[in-house]
């Protein structure tokens, strides 16, 4: 009797986990990381390297919160921890702390938000910037989240950055990153902070290139309440299974 219960409740939980694919459809290798906010852990680890065209499948809990990002020009021998890759890297080095290792931007996010009162949330997210084109598909119809641009090249130049060996952009920082990092994320129309915290004290129009980020990549977030444009919806109920794709 006791086996038949404890093999129950393990049904119980494989039904309860969902999956999600991460593929790197860029023609170089990338680093993928993902940190947990809440609801359990993965099955994958927190890092790890993907070469061109590869692909891993992951579960996640039911009810899962976190986000997945990319990496990109990495050497962890060298420099192992926030600092080891040019852009996107992590406190921890390949395997991203899971307390600490959120990923330093500019970055492109997906950020999922799985069963929350019978729903699913999920985006991709260019508030902190950007550093990879990517989209959100799922297998229930719902809708999908896409920045498919590579919008490093064509960045306004106080956002571009940061360069490759070559003086490529590998990254498009947005003007709330460029505050945060002049000491000006205190009270900013671009980080919708101190007196600007509201939907209506922080409109679109009050934040710095927010056409650039929003014409090429409409839905996605190009700043913090862009969620009529960019948060998208799916009812747990359909248990959707999601691919994150880099460079789609």
């Amino acid at each position: 009797m006791m086996k038949a219960i404890f093999t129950s409740l393990s049904l119980v939980a494989a039904a309860s986990a969902r999956t999600i694919t991460v593929y790197n459809a860029c023609p170089f290798t990338i680093w993928p990381a993902l940190f947990t906010s809440a609801g359990g852990r993965p099955s994958q680890p927190t890092g790890w390297s993907a070469g061109s065209f590869t692909k891993v499948t992951f579960s996640v809990p039911d009810q899962w919160n976190g986000r997945i990002w990319g990496r990109r020009n990495c050497n962890f021998s060298s420099n192992p921890g926030p600092n080891s890759c040019l852009d996107g890297g992590c406190n921890g080095g390949l395997l991203c702390d899971p307390n600490t290792g959120t990923g330093v931007p500019p970055a492109s996010l997906a950020e999922f938000n799985l069963n929350a009162g019978g729903v699913d949330y999920y985006d991709v997210s260019l508030v902190d910037g950007y550093n990879l084109p990517m989209r959100i598909d799922n297998t229930a119809g719902c809708p999908v989240g896409s920045c498919g641009v590579d919008l490093g090249p064509n960045c306004p130049s106080e956002l571009k950055g940061p360069f490759d060996s070559t003086g490529f952009p590998v990254g498009c920082k947005s003007a709330c990153l460029v505050d945060a990092q002049n000491g000006r994320a205190g009270d900013s129309p671009n980080c919708c902070s101190g007196s600007h915290n509201t939907p209506a004290t922080c409109p679109s129009s009050g934040v710095s290139h927010y056409d650039y980020f929003h014409n090429n990549c409409p839905t996605a977030y190009a700043y913090a309440y862009d969620d009529k444009n960019a948060l998208f919806t799916c009812p747990a109920s359909k248990a959707a299974t999601y691919t994150v794709t880099f460079c789609p």
